[in-house]
Formats: structure tokens, C-alpha cells, sequence
């Protein structure tokens, strides 16, 4: 037992990404959502936040003026906002050359997009969209789509990615994703995604599905178990760590009894109903 001393309230609201932890570490899962404890801005995470901002605003652009050079005059403006909201990103590079070299990179990322699509030639139905739902298990599944494009066709959901298309063998956790986000649009408006596509401008790969009625019921059952098995841990307040390659990249190392550590007192009074996915 990693700890039994008070439990935490059953979550009531639950998104993708905090599925997803819980699936990897169940303990990262309480560090995160229970505990709140604070983590250090990641550069790769920071990245992604600009890019996305930066097709976000290309898109308020009429389709002419949507062009590259356009878009990369944006990655500056943009980085300058992000440090107005939260000013701790200015002490994310050491020095100058740091900066310059992981902006460099971002850029990178905007000139592949243009290699993947035209976005002149394409109208957004919505962007950023916001979706919470509640599901017939009285789960709320709540999270950030990053593009939804309607037409006659159908509907695509449309999911940008930062890095690197992931090898065939690990593509389980791209699609539980962008599943949930597909059963949220199904919920929210009626119909089934015509296409599913994740956009990866670390190298210029693709994911896409078409999902079915049946795989997108089974993707609610399976999320809906997922949420079970949280609502079983927190009754017992038995969050397990699960050592993986990914711990070398995780903040709480001095909270995980895998590295020495010791988790701080579950809350008297804590809920976990309040997951959210960050935009993008």
C-alpha cells in the first residue's frame, strides 16, 4: 500500500489526458489530480502550447493571408503572450542561445504543418472546441478538441501533435485519445466522425480512423472501466506506482516511494472531478 491513511472522493469528471496517467502510473494520476502538486514547464510541453496557438490564430486569418511566411511572423507575438499569462516561462532557457535554438524548432514545427495541408484551402468549423458530456455510467468526460471540420463528407476531428509519430507498436495511447474525443463529438452533436486525424509536425507522419458505431461503444466501455478502476483506488487509497522508461521524465521522483520518496497525506476532502485536459 502506498498509503491508507484518508481516502479521496470519487471523480465525478474525467478527460482524456488524466485517463491516460492513470493508465501509465495510477500514483502520477493522485500527484496530478488529487494532490495538485506543482511541475516544472517542460520545454517539449511548452512547445506544443506555442504551435498550437500559433494555427489557432493562422486560422482567424482570411485563406489568402494563411500562408507560411504568415504563420511563422506569429511564433514570436505568440511566445511573447505566452509569457505575459505566465511569466515563470521566462526562466525556462538558461541563455539566449537555448531560446533561440528551441524557437527555431517551434518554427520547424509550423513550416512542416504547411507540408501536410493547405490551410487556405480549408474552413475550421470550430477550433479549440471545448466538449463535456456525461455518459449513460454517469461519468463526465471532458476535453480540448483541436479542430473539428465539417462538410457534406461528414465530420473530421482533427488532433495536432508536436513530436514524432509514434512506432505501430505504440500507437494504443494516440488512439484511446483521440477515440474518447470523437465519442465526446458523437455525444455532443448526433453524429459519428466521418474521420479521425492526428498530425504529427515532429516529422510530418499521420494516424487517422474511421471510426465505427460499435468501436466508439467500445471505447466508452473501456474509458467507463478505466474510471471504475479510479473509483476502486481512491476508495482504498492504494495509488501504485508504476516504474517505467517515463519516470525519468517525471517531476514528483521525490514523492515516489520507486525513488525514495514519500507521497504527502492524501487530502481529508479532495475530488478528483475536476480533470481537464489543457487546450491542445
Amino acid at each position: 500500500m502506498v498509503t491508507s491513511t484518508s481516502s479521496s472522493a470519487v471523480p465525478a469528471v474525467l478527460s482524456p489526458s488524466r485517463a491516460l496517467d492513470f493508465l501509465q502510473c495510477p500514483l502520477l494520476f493522485r500527484f496530478r489530480t488529487i494532490d495538485r502538486l506543482p511541475e516544472e514547464p517542460k520545454p517539449a510541453a511548452v512547445r506544443g502550447t506555442l504551435v498550437h496557438a500559433v494555427l489557432e490564430r493562422l486560422y482567424e486569418l482570411p485563406a489568402p493571408d494563411r500562408t507560411q511566411a504568415r504563420a511563422l511572423e506569429l511564433v514570436g507575438p505568440e511566445w511573447e503572450a505566452l509569457q505575459e499569462n505566465q511569466p515563470q516561462l521566462r526562466e525556462l532557457f538558461d541563455d539566449a542561445s537555448e531560446r533561440t535554438s528551441w524557437l527555431e524548432e517551434a518554427r520547424r514545427a509550423v513550416r512542416r504543418y504547411f507540408t501536410m495541408e493547405d490551410p487556405g484551402r480549408l474552413e475550421p468549423h470550430r477550433r479549440e472546441l471545448r466538449l463535456e458530456v456525461t455518459l449513460e455510467s454517469g461519468l463526465r468526460l471532458r476535453g480540448y478538441v483541436d479542430r473539428l471540420d465539417v462538410a457534406s463528407a461528414g465530420i473530421r476531428v482533427v488532433d495536432y501533435k508536436t513530436g514524432r509519430a509514434p512506432h505501430p507498436k505504440y500507437t494504443d495511447k494516440s488512439r484511446l485519445q483521440i477515440y474518447l474525443y470523437a465519442l465526446m463529438v458523437w455525444r455532443e452533436l448526433g453524429e459519428i466522425p466521418r474521420r479521425l486525424q492526428l498530425m504529427f509536425l515532429g516529422d510530418g507522419g499521420w494516424l487517422w480512423y474511421e471510426p465505427t458505431e460499435q468501436e466508439l461503444l467500445d471505447v466508452e466501455a473501456e474509458i467507463t472501466g478505466i474510471w471504475r478502476r479510479i473509483e476502486a483506488t481512491a476508495h482504498t487509497g492504494d495509488w501504485r506506482p508504476k516504474r517505467s522508461k517515463l519516470c525519468a521524465w517525471c517531476d514528483h521522483q521525490a514523492h515516489c516511494p520507486e525513488f525514495g520518496g514519500t507521497p504527502p497525506p492524501l487530502p481529508q476532502e479532495s475530488s478528483v472531478g475536476r480533470s481537464e485536459d489543457p487546450p491542445g
